[in-house]
């Protein structure tokens, strides 16, 4: 932190020390309730956190602890997150003081974060999408993003109308493999615009961060910010939206499969042992929410050399399609481990849609025609309630 932030995060924390909560007379600072305040060049964000019985009724607090931050010198905007923790004890209900922090703040900045209460119906989370598919993986570097990007480029090559939600908090890829740079506009203040790209829409936490700053966020800022990447985001209509899970079978995969209505799902896994057994268990998490599986996808999985043409099977050959029969799922393709897939991603330009004749993206475009005989077949359920989880 620089100096001069450093100055504006000192000066946040006193002036949320005059925030009070209405419901037990003292400032919120004094409470615990501020959490990760940082500040990164004049950019403030923090966490309010409350009770699960408080909701979205402490909305206004979190509102004046925003107007409070904005008025300080050198602050270029302001973004907090109201988020929820099991064992904070719920305040037995004051009436509120007069004016007691129920001052409503205006948004500063595209990336203005407000809360959410408990989950809504399905369609009211995402009005005008027909159906959501979730691209996973149960662990990270099996190419989960490059297939999520090429995906949803493909299904919008075969005419559908796609969104694209990068949902990995923490390694947000997406915007460079649609070759997306800026922050997002927002019309309101508060609903944000997904950005375009080889005709899509995609919106990913990346936009609101440096590409090479860690996102170094606890638990609940991290579920605050994926419901805004939900609800907050102007997606309009749409056929599809892919949705790049984070990888592994955490809180925040679990929230994302609660919350979401989730028409199915896609796993990812490159052919050894080692990461099949991880895409079990993700596989396993989907079963126990109740979100269809639609099927594996065996990343990776033949090298080619471009020299003289030999087929190396680096990662093993097979494994995925052999899961998937011992599972129960359906097997949705091979992709190669090839240099174009991972020169076209690198640069911005999915091979689907830069090189829509190459063998390599007619194997991804395999996939998404499956997939998308998939969603037609399951958009009569597409609008269920958010599933639970069952514990056997």
């Amino acid at each position: 932190m620089s100096r001069r932030d450093g100055l504006i995060a000192h000066r946040a924390r006193d002036a949320l020390h005059a925030v009070i909560d209405p419901e037990r007379e003292q400032d919120v600072v004094s409470l615990g309730m501020i959490q990760g305040l940082t500040v990164e060049d004049g950019r403030v964000r923090f966490a309010l956190e409350v009770s699960p019985q408080e909701g979205a009724r402490r909305e206004p607090l979190r509102e004046a602890c925003e107007a409070a931050i904005a008025k300080l010198p050198g602050v270029r905007s302001v973004a907090g997150v109201l988020t929820a923790h099991s064992d904070r004890p719920a305040p037995a209900a004051r009436a509120p003081a007069p004016g007691g922090g129920q001052a409503r703040a205006h948004s500063h900045a595209p990336g203005h974060a407000h809360a959410h209460g408990p989950a809504q119906p399905a369609k009211a989370v995402l009005p005008g999408v027909k159906t959501v598919v979730a691209v996973a993986s149960g662990k990270g570097g099996v190419g989960k993003s490059t297939i999520a990007a090429n995906l949803a480029v493909g299904l919008g090559r075969l005419g559908r109308k796609v969104g694209l939600l990068d949902a990995d908090i923490y390694g947000p890829s997406v915007p460079r493999m649609l070759g997306l740079t800026g922050r997002p506009q927002t019309k309101d203040g508060r609903t944000i615009i997904p950005m375009p790209a080889h005709g899509i829409q995609c919106m990913s936490i990346g936009f609101m961060i440096e590409e090479d700053r860690p996102v170094i966020w606890r638990g609940p800022m991290v579920m605050g910010a994926l419901g805004q990447l939900l609800t907050d985001v102007e997606w309009g209509e749409l056929d599809v939206l892919v949705v790049d899970m984070p990888p592994g079978t955490g809180d925040a995969q679990l929230t994302l499969a609660q919350k979401v209505p989730l028409t199915g799902a896609v796993i990812v896994s490159t052919p050894q042992d080692i990461a099949l057994i991880d895409a079990r268990r993700g596989l396993a998490m989907f079963r126990q929410t109740h979100v269809p599986v639609f099927g594996i996808v065996e990343n990776m999985s033949t090298y080619i050399c471009p020299e003289c043409g030999h087929e190396a099977h680096i990662f093993g050959h097979g494994g995925a399609r052999e899961t998937a029969a011992e599972l129960g799922c359906d097997f949705l393709g091979e992709v190669p481990l090839d240099l174009a897939i991972r020169e076209t991603s690198d640069a911005g330009l999915p091979i689907v849609a830069t090189h829509p004749d190459s063998v390599q993206a007619e194997a991804l475009m395999q996939i998404a025609m499956r997939v998308a005989a998939q969603l037609d077949q399951a958009a009569g359920v597409a609008g269920r309630a958010p599933p639970r989880i069952v514990v056997q």
